[in-house]
């Protein structure tokens, strides 16, 4: 088995992120699903299973998902893709 590391709060936000304001104007509807998953779930509305992001090594999305577990007030838990193969 492979250790997966685990930060209790990760002290990033979406202020931390400089740029992609469509992506995060986006994500903030999962960071509210996160924060309220009660008054969403009577809507009939459930919290995504994960969010799959794309990119090229570098361009900050580990950082944006940090600052999703950040926004939200919620642990952060890293894998790498790797670990998905295996």
């Amino acid at each position: 088995a492979k250790f997966i590391s685990a930060e209790e709060r990760t002290g990033v936000t979406f202020d931390d992120f400089a740029g992609q304001e469509y992506i995060k104007r986006e994500l903030q509807e999962i960071v509210r699903i996160l924060k309220n998953g009660e008054e969403f779930q009577d809507k009939g509305i459930y919290c995504p299973k994960g969010v799959l992001l794309h990119g090229p090594p570098g361009t900050g999305k580990t950082l944006l998902a940090k600052a999703i577990a950040g926004e939200a007030g919620l642990p952060f838990f890293a894998a790498s893709g790797t670990d998905f193969v295996e």
